[in-house]
């Protein structure tokens, strides 16, 4: 982060132009925590330069690990790490710090972490974390989040009653070294939930059904050392994809991995836009007039995410404002989070029309000419979207909150530079 936390921006430009595609967020955070799980030397590459994973690393060397950084490369070696009690101020700086449990347990035998923090979009359970670390022998403290495995952890069969992406992960990294088989049902298959599984497996890890909602893990002795490179997130290049569909403009963006986007091209296809994919690369044309294709019958569609392969949950927000741009009438069913779309307040006084039906669901009809205001980001997602909003609207906005921005998306004015818009951090 570099102090400044405004972005200035100028409406109106149409987006132009070719980026690459940014290591994933969602991938890199739990693989930092698993680094943790061997005391060999870990090198990662395609690694985000976003804050969240400055706070993973400022942990890691809180804890004794060795860290050092160079670009996109990170090294990390934990064999010297001996420190369980982690700062509460820092971990209430990023939900992903609650990883750091299930590999401290199998390295020192106990944890005290602080409660998590993140993005404020609604309650985010903690119970099938303490379900499944439980199960497998952890015991944690009534009135602090002391954890300890005094026998080290076991295998168990595991059923979690929602399919949470940070509970999958954090029960992975228990299982890949505890006593015998786990198996996790109605577990998490996301691009970033797989990545860290193929981390795993190249540390040594025996974890069969990747890319299923049921993973067998045959706990080994021991990891080794490894050199991965991070998946590209498939949710920036979703929210770059919303925005040039949004201005009619035209983008190519390399680095994809085709398999990522069969959901996310559904739904485009319902906004009336067309997305050419090859292997690594997805382009949208230029000149596209975004046009809302009715259901059968002439019904309003509708938008509403899920667990992977269903729409993501974090890219609800960007195609929200493109939707504010498109021909036509469409509803937002946001069914993972009650308070994510609260930011649409801001959008109805940019001009927006659009109808709050409840805290999950909202009906948009466009398009609309939005004017540019004075904007604050109230997490990362949504304060992409409101950059969107201004980039489309008449006129000239702010976006404070810059840093949450950051927290998610590397280079974010770079990038759009890339593209075309003016955009300052002031």
């Amino acid at each position: 982060m570099t102090g400044k936390d405004c972005f200035a921006i100028e409406g109106g430009k149409i987006v132009n132009g070719e980026i690459t595609a940014s290591g994933n967020k969602n991938a890199i955070l739990p693989i930092l925590a698993a680094c943790l799980l061997t005391d060999d030397t870990i090198t990662l590459k395609n690694v985000p330069k976003i804050v969240d994973v400055g706070v993973m690393l400022d942990l890691l060397t809180f804890m004794g690990a060795e860290v050092e950084r160079e670009g996109g490369s990170v090294q990390i070696c934990c064999k010297n790490v001996t420190q369980f009690d982690l700062p509460e101020e820092q971990c209430r700086r990023i939900r992903t710090s609650f990883l750091f449990v299930a590999p401290l347990l199998h390295r020192l035998g106990k944890v005290r972490v602080g409660m998590p923090g993140g993005d404020g979009i609604g309650r985010r359970r903690l119970d099938a974390h303490i379900y499944g670390l439980t199960s497998l022998g952890a015991t944690l403290s009534d009135h602090e989040m002391f954890f300890e495995a005094k026998n080290g952890l076991t295998g168990r069969d595991l059923f979690f009653d929602e399919a949470s992406v940070t509970a999958t992960e954090h029960i992975l990294m228990a299982a890949v070294l505890a006593k015998g088989i786990t198996k996790i049902r109605n577990a998490a298959s996301e691009p970033h939930v797989q990545d860290l599984a193929h981390f795993l497996v190249a540390m040594g890890a025996d974890i069969d059904g990747i890319n299923t909602n049921t993973l067998t893990v045959r706990g080994v002795d021991y990891l080794r050392g490894c050199e991965h490179k991070v998946v590209s997130d498939h949710i920036e290049v979703g929210s770059f994809l919303a925005l040039a569909a949004s201005t009619q403009g035209e983008i190519t963006i390399h680095g994809t991995d085709r398999t990522h986007y069969w959901m996310i091209n559904r739904v485009f296809e319902r906004f009336g836009i067309e997305l050419k994919f090859t292997k690594d690369s997805v382009f949208l044309p230029g000149g596209q007039i975004p046009q809302i294709i009715n259901d059968v019958g002439g019904a309003i569609p509708r938008v509403d995410d899920g667990p992977w392969p269903q729409f993501p949950s974090d890219l609800m927000s960007a195609m929200l404002v493109l939707a504010t741009q498109t021909q036509g009438t469409v509803m937002f069913f946001e069914k993972m989070f009650e308070s994510r779309l609260y930011f649409v307040d801001p959008l109805i006084q940019m001009g927006a029309s659009i109808i709050v039906c409840d805290p999950h669901r909202v009906v948009i009809s466009g398009k609309s000419q939005l004017h540019g205001l004075p904007l604050r980001s109230p997490d990362i997602r949504a304060g992409m979207a409101l950059l969107m909003a201004a980039i489309c609207a008449k006129g000239k906005s702010t976006v404070q909150n810059a840093h949450i921005i950051d927290r998610g998306y590397e280079n974010i004015e770079e990038k759009l530079h890339q593209l075309g818009i003016h955009i300052d951090r002031l």
